[in-house]
């Protein structure tokens, strides 16, 4: 597993991504887009910002009825496969609500430098937190975990 797996929360590289972005977003503000489209941007921040809290609500709220946790460095601990509500559609959607708000933050920046964040955000998920979250749940529940992961895409 490797030395950065499940030991920083979710919450908090998402938060430094933030700040990541509206740095990059200070340093180069010629790369924003023009006014033009900004009242477009700002609904289209406003309506990510609003779909990644719903659905990121919808991931806790779900685990929350499953009375497992929800702290995703501890997987070990998960007392089953939620593969209900929201968990139908994605494995993952309390971190696809996170990286919808970074693309509402994104949109409300209008710097598509700054846009680098959400991908990078993702790859980071992948590699340190999801990655290893799926190697203890393989493990942990076995030949049902497998067929739930085939009929769930991690993301969407």
């Amino acid at each position: 597993m490797p030395t950065l797996a499940l030991k920083v929360p979710p919450l908090l590289v998402l938060a430094l991504v933030a700040v990541l972005m509206a740095l990059i977003d200070a340093a180069w503000p010629a790369g924003r887009l023009h006014a033009a489209g900004s009242q477009l941007l700002a609904w289209a921040a406003g309506a990510a910002l609003v779909a990644g809290a719903v659905v990121a609500g919808m991931g806790v709220w779900a685990f929350r009825r499953a009375r497992t946790t929800v702290d995703p460095r501890h997987p070990e601990q998960t007392r089953g496969i939620v593969d209900t509500g929201i968990y139908r559609h994605s494995r993952n959607p309390m971190y696809l609500g996170f990286a919808l708000a970074l693309l509402a933050l994104a949109l409300w920046l209008a710097n598509p430098l700054a846009a680098v964040g959400v991908p990078l955000f993702v790859a980071y998920l992948n590699r340190w937190q999801i990655g290893p979250e799926e190697l203890v749940l393989r493990a942990r529940f076995g030949a049902p975990y497998l067929a739930y992961c085939s009929r769930v895409r991690r993301w969407v």
